[in-house]
This record gives C-alpha cells, structure tokens and sequence, in this order.
C-alpha cells in the first residue's frame, strides 16, 4: 500500500502543478486539491458505511493531533511550485530526505504516540546514503 502511495504521489505533483500553472496560483491549486481529495473520502465512507466519529471520539483527540492537516497543505501549495522548477523526481527526492530525517528524531523520542526507536550508526548510514542519492538526482 505504501508503495501505491507513492505512484500515486508522483501522479498528484504533476496534476497539482498543473492546476498552479492555469490557475497562477499555489494555494488555489492546493485548495481545489484538497477539496477533490475530502470529496473522495466523503464518497468513500458514503459508498463504505463508515460511521461519522462520535462527538466524544473527536473530544479524545489530542490538541496537536489536529494539525497534520497543515503539513499536507503545506506540502501540496509548495509541492506545485518546486515541482515546476525542479521536476517531480527531485522534489520527491528532497520530500524523501526531509521525511527520514523527521522520521529519525520522532522515533528516536517516541513522540506523537510513536514508540521509540532509537537513532543507530546503520539508520545513520541508511539516511546518508539517501542524501548521496538526492545529490545525484538533483545535479
């Protein structure tokens, strides 16, 4: 599934940059984006019967947990503008090293619910040898 997640990904960067080129505009790209994208998921628990959460599941949602949604929208608004420059490898590549990079400190402290992981010379050397791929996919 993951990586149908990703073929899809380097789908959306070319489709998104396109909406940002005919709309001259990132955050209206992201928008109608985002919008396709929650009109999906409301279809999806349509079609599945998938229940609304309750009101008291919703209360029991952390604070900070209601914020991923920024990140997304961050990604998506600067994703049309790197893609166009840069190209969908690249800016995947970059997307990449930025996420195992994250990804080895959230571990390393189990933040976000996430069960600790810590930081090892073989996840190091595993980091590292992406970032020699992102320098060769980038020059």
């Amino acid at each position: 599934m993951g990586l149908t997640a990703g073929l899809g990904l380097a789908l959306q960067i070319g489709m998104n940059a396109q909406l940002r080129k005919v709309l001259n505009s990132a955050y209206s790209a992201a928008l109608i984006s985002f919008l396709v994208g929650t009109t999906a998921l409301v279809s999806l628990m349509l079609v599945t019967r998938t229940a609304a959460p309750t009101r008291d599941a919703l209360a029991a949602v952390p604070a900070w947990a209601w914020f991923g949604g920024l990140f997304g929208a961050y990604y998506v608004a600067i994703s049309t503008v790197v893609a166009a420059e840069l190209g969908a490898t690249s800016l995947l590549a970059l997307a990449l090293a930025g996420q195992l990079l994250m990804a080895l400190v959230v571990d390393h402290f189990g933040w976000l619910g996430l069960p600790e992981n810590p930081i090892t010379m073989g996840r190091l050397f595993g980091v590292s040898l992406l970032a020699v791929g992102v320098w060769l996919i980038t020059r």
